[in-house]
């Protein structure tokens, strides 16, 4: 399985969108401040994530997200963070 994946950052209040197949190993990384990108952005919670059969599915809905219209979709999904 293929995992896309969204943490927030409670230090800054912005969303990470990624992709892992291996999700558990993946967020554990993250949360320990091993992922260049985001260990300035302690502390993150996993708040998100879908499961995909292949890659390229998994990286197709990944880059979605990071568009313009894929974030409104994530925001609407997401809206107990926005309230």
């Amino acid at each position: 399985m293929y995992y896309v994946y969204v943490l927030y950052s409670q230090k800054d209040r912005k969303l990470y969108i990624g992709y892992s197949a291996d999700l558990k190993t993946r967020i554990k990384q993250h949360l320990k401040g091993s992922v260049k990108i985001t260990k300035n952005r302690l502390p993150l919670l996993l708040i998100y994530y879908e499961a995909f059969i292949n890659e390229k599915a998994a990286r197709e809905q990944e880059l979605f997200y990071k568009t313009g219209q894929g974030r409104r979709v994530l925001k609407n999904r997401l809206k107990f963070l926005y309230e």
